[in-house]
């Protein structure tokens, strides 16, 4: 290969790695305006459960009308009640359940 050829390399790889990003912006577009708010009416519904507090841990988070619960719980009826308290919440789509069952010590 000659040194006229690589800045055209150059350029060409530039290009395409910046046709990549922006093509990957437009993949995760912004969140819905209406994800901030179903995020905190789920956080404020969960919060009215005794038996969802600490020692267990949750974390909300809501994306595109779908809300994404993650954490720790010491039952499979806590997980579960945790997921149905979160569906019932208005303009939630779908609720992806990641909570995990703590150990038993």
């Amino acid at each position: 290969m000659t040194r006229l050829g690589a800045p055209r390399i150059g350029r060409t790889l530039c290009a395409l790695l910046a046709g990549s990003a922006l093509s990957a912006c437009a993949i995760f577009a912004a969140p819905d305006a209406r994800d901030a708010g179903i995020t905190a009416e789920v956080s404020a519904r969960l919060s009215q459960y005794p038996e969802l507090q600490a020692p267990n841990s949750l974390d909300v988070q809501t994306l595109h009308q779908v809300v994404y619960l993650r954490g720790l719980m010491a039952t499979p009826f806590q997980i579960s009640l945790a997921s149905s308290v979160a569906a019932e919440v208005s303009g939630v789509r779908r609720v992806e359940n990641l909570i995990g069952l703590e150990d038993a010590k």
